[in-house]
């Protein structure tokens, strides 16, 4: 997707320890133009799909999914990080570990919000490590739902969590993919979709 590639050169800024920082438009401050423009584009690439729910992970996941979801007409669900005594009891879990934040965790959804044999479609800003995923997959997997795919923003191909989840069989489309960061240069994976 070349706007969001743009968007990321002019915008972006690398940090140490293969840190991407794209709070300014993607997961701080948002560009909803761009997002708009995200949303669309996985519309076209997952139309051939029965997506009944979009599935994510608070926080920096929940407006892409919000924004994304208005070209599917279904409702969003996030998976909740943290505890709280608003949350229902009975509740799917995943775990976490975050790279960004050094800490691994539970994610939570309530068996009210996904049903057995829905198809879910994931939607992440980040895949790096494959981590957050995999733990929104194993919400997925115990309520018995179809993991349909993931959508996500921005991938960093030179990390293992893209080829970890498609060797798990799982449609990953990422709108940009980063094949290397250094001297603050980026670098993006040539591949046509």
């Amino acid at each position: 997707m070349e706007l969001l590639k743009r968007k990321i050169i002019e915008k972006g800024t690398v940090k140490e320890g293969n840190i991407l920082k794209v709070d300014n438009f993607l997961n701080h401050q948002l560009d909803i133009d761009l997002l708009n423009e995200v949303g669309k584009e996985f519309k076209r690439r997952f139309a051939e799909e029965n997506i009944t729910k979009i599935l994510t992970a608070e926080v920096s996941g929940i407006a892409i999914a919000a924004i994304t979801a208005q070209y599917f007409h279904v409702p969003v669900v996030f998976a909740k990080k943290t505890e709280s005594k608003n949350l229902d009891e009975e509740t799917f879990e995943g775990n976490v570990y975050s790279y960004t934040k050094e800490k691994q965790y539970k994610i939570r959804v309530s068996k009210k919000y996904i049903a057995k044999g829905e198809n879910i479609l994931i939607i992440d800003d980040f895949l790096a490590n494959g981590q957050a995923i995999l733990g929104l997959k194993e919400i997925v997997d115990a309520a018995e739902a179809n993991l349909v795919g993931a959508g996500v923003v921005i991938e960093k191909g030179f990390q293992e969590g893209g080829k970890i989840l498609r060797a798990d069989h799982i449609n990953i489309q990422s709108l940009a993919i980063i094949e290397t960061m250094e001297d603050n240069k980026i670098v993006f994976r040539d591949y046509r979709d």
